[in-house]
Parts: C-alpha cells; structure tokens; sequence
C-alpha cells in the first residue's frame, strides 16, 4: 500500500496533518498515542499492515494531534477540550458526518472526550490500551505512581530521539533490526525532548473518569494483560465504568496495536458487526515485482500532461503484454509505477526484462524489483512484508535494472538466469541487511 498524500485541516489557529486511507463506505477515525509523525509511521511495515487491514472495511482518517508530528507546534498549554475537538476538525475536512473511533494510549483520553460530548457523531468506540487516568492516585490504584513518572521524565531527557524507548511498543517489534533506529526517527520528527517533556506531564495531570459513564456509544475496551505501560487494571476500569462496554483481554505484553489477525478480526467485528471471512482471503508464496519509471517527474516538466499522459497509456499499454505473456496478475498501478504478482519467479524475471526492453524504444527507463515470500491476497489485493520488501528493493534499483533479493536468485536456480552481485543493502523499514542481485540476461 503506497503512503497516502497528506493533508491539512485548520482547527482555529492550528493546522492539523492528516491523511484519508480507502474508499470504504463506512469510516474509523485512528487515533495512535501522541508520538507519532504520519509520514515517518508508513516506513514500518507492520504499522502499514495494521493501516491495510483497516482498510478492508473502512475509510481511515488519521492525524497528528495537535503540537506534534506535521502538525503545527503549539507555544500555549493545550486545553483536552481542544484535543478533543481535533478529532471532528478531521471528520470536517474529510467529509465524515459519522465515524468509528479506535484509539490508543493517552488518544483514548481525547477519544472518550469527543464521544460523549458528540455522540450523535461516533458509531463505535475502540480503546486500544488506553486509561481514563494515567497516574496514581488514592482513589486510583492502577495509576503509575510518582517515582515511575519521575523516572519516565527522566528517560525522555536523556534519551528522546535515539529510539531507545522503543521498548514502549511492546517486545513482539522492540527487539527486531531497524525498529530502534525507526522508532528514534519517529521521536524525533514527533516532538522536540521539551516538547514531549510537557506533553507527558500534561498526560500525568489529565483525568477523564468523570466522562466515563456519560459515554452512551458502543465500546470495545482492548486490553493486553502484560503491558507494562498500561497496566491490565486500567482497561478493566474503563470497561467497569463505561455503561455497556465490552472488554476484550489479550495475553500479550505489547503496547502498539500489532497485526495481529485476532486482534483485527475482532475490532472488525465489532465496528461492522460481522468479520470478513467471507472474503477471498488466501496466503500463499508469491514473487512480487514492482516497476517505476525513472526520472518521471523530468519527463513531466519536459512533455507536459497530454503528452506524458499519452506516454504512460503506452507504458501500461506494454505492461499488460508483458503480464498476458508471463502470466503474471496486475495487482495495481499508482501513476507511473505497477505492482503485478506471479507463481514463478523465473517468469517474473523474464516479464521485467520484456517490459524494460520494449520501453525503452520510447525512450524511457525503468526500474525493476522482485522479491518472493509470502502474502495475503484478499479481494484482489495484496499485503505483507514480502510485498514492502519488493517495493523496497524496487526503489534502490538503477534505471534500466532488474534487481532481486537472493531468495529469488535461489530460487531460479537451474533456469539459466545470470545475476551479478550488488552488495548488501538496508532496506528502509525492513529488518536485517539483504543481499541484492541484478539479472544480467541468461548465462
């Protein structure tokens, strides 16, 4: 799924960042914890598998709160009234007059707020590891009490920005290669360390409890029993005194909404009332090939949108050939670029060969990636890390470049296929080092 055009959407004297993922009918409102930068997010993939899998059902918007991530700083204390109605400037701007919300960590809060304030507004809620209070207090056992605060503040000084905190994700990703350097990306673009300082004593300070029972919408309370952030307590509160609430328990000890099938499968239920398993749903061992053409913007500028329009037909054009003499199946094409998968990875190679050639008698070049694994395909699409990885590879290839990883060198071996050696590259929101080869015509 290619990363979605950001938008902007002016909430009083401040501009929000957002993004509108899908064309379903029905829409969610996703609301992920405050360190967030909506562009940074789409280079992990299991963030863009969770983001997918919504995407069966529902439009998604998405944003940055306010003060952080692309949307604009804020110099004043922010009011939760004004979190709060952040939430309906997006359904505004994006035309929604009814959404789900799914919210986690302290976006929960801001979630609990904007629906029994606007429930006229909001179908269904979705707490993911959230809390109506996040510290201690006498009346509030589940709190995190002040010692733990005081440290949490301190490791936000001493380490904001390196990703060390990564560890809040949960243990299923914290460990895995590139998330820390990912996650400290994220941190950096989402806030400054002062910035996040006082975001997090805001959130310490902040109570909803009262709210509680005056939220008259359908709620799921989602809650992972070992989360050490969000303590299991704090989603049996909510549950216990939000009238009607259902509350979903997960043995898990992850913080971040993970795709995980279950856990998807059953906020879908919840959100539409039935899953999906009526859908066209396989996971099989695909070769994915991915091909852009180079320097497009340059062709733009140069011949213009009728011509370079006419020019991109003929492209398509030679790529549907190319896929009816290979057999390979059009998955999708985004402007100048195609995603098209096949059985074999022999027939692959030889169908980017085949489209590079015959482009190149209109004078343009592409560029080529393949990788094989598996993914799901469901309703004509597809997903999974096999599918990144391809688009990945894609993108380090040289115009004119049929570039693969070695599981597909291994694979054809025996076709006659020659490849030539490109080192090791890492691929950007993809674990471990990979060693990538170019097809060099057959040996």
């Amino acid at each position: 799924m290619p990363a979605p055009r950001t938008l902007y959407a002016r909430s009083g004297d401040v501009h929000l960042a957002y993004q509108v993922i899908g064309e379903a009918p029905r829409d969610v409102v996703l609301v992920l914890d405050w360190a967030s930068h909506l562009e940074a997010l789409w280079e992990q993939p299991f963030v863009v598998e969770v983001v997918s899998s919504l995407t069966r059902f529902a439009r998604l918007l998405w944003f940055d709160m306010r003060g952080v991530g692309l949307s604009d700083r804020v110099v004043e204390q922010v009011a939760p009234e004004e979190w709060m109605e952040d939430v309906g400037t997006v359904m505004d701007a994006a035309g929604s007059k009814r959404a789900a919300l799914i919210a986690h960590g302290h976006a929960a809060q801001l979630a609990l707020m904007y629906a029994a304030t606007h429930p006229d507004r909001v179908s269904s809620l979705v707490l993911i590891n959230g809390f109506a209070r996040l510290s201690r207090a006498d009346d509030y056992p589940a709190g995190m009490p002040p010692h733990v605060q005081e440290s949490m503040l301190e490791g936000i000084e001493a380490s904001w920005g390196t990703g060390e905190m990564a560890m809040l994700l949960g243990p299923s990703v914290a460990s895995l290669p590139g998330v820390r350097d990912w996650y400290g990306r994220v941190e950096r673009y989402a806030a400054s360390p002062g910035t996040a300082l006082e975001k997090m004593r805001a959130i310490f300070e902040l109570d909803v409890r009262n709210v509680l029972p005056l939220v008259a919408t359908p709620t799921l309370v989602v809650q992972n029993q070992g989360d050490w952030l969000v303590r299991a307590e704090h989603g049996r509160y909510l549950a216990e005194h939000i009238p009607g609430a259902r509350l979903l328990e997960r043995d898990s000890a992850d913080h971040w909404p993970l795709p995980d099938p279950d856990l998807l499968g059953a906020i879908e239920e919840f959100v539409t009332g039935s899953r999906s398993e009526d859908e066209d749903v396989d996971r099989l061992l695909t070769t994915v090939l991915f091909v852009d053409v180079a320097s497009s913007t340059e062709w733009l500028s140069e011949l213009g949108d009728r011509r370079w329009r006419a020019m991109l037909d003929r492209f398509e054009a030679t790529v549907q050939d190319a896929l009816r003499s290979y057999r390979g199946d059009l998955v999708s094409r985004a402007g100048d670029g195609v995603l098209a998968t096949f059985d074999g990875p022999a027939r692959a190679i030889r169908c980017a060969w085949q489209i590079r050639d015959a482009v190149r008698q209109n004078g343009l070049d592409v560029r080529c990636g393949l990788h094989t694994g598996e993914i799901t395909r469901r309703n004509g699409d597809v997903s999974g890390i096999a599918v990144h990885i391809g688009a990945r590879v894609s993108s380090v290839a040289a115009p004119g470049e049929v570039l693969v990883t070695r599981t597909v060198r291994d694979l054809v071996a025996g076709s006659g296929i020659a490849f030539d050696e490109r080192g090791e590259h890492a691929l950007k929101g993809v674990p471990d080092r990979w060693a990538l080869y170019a097809t060099s015509g057959l040996s």
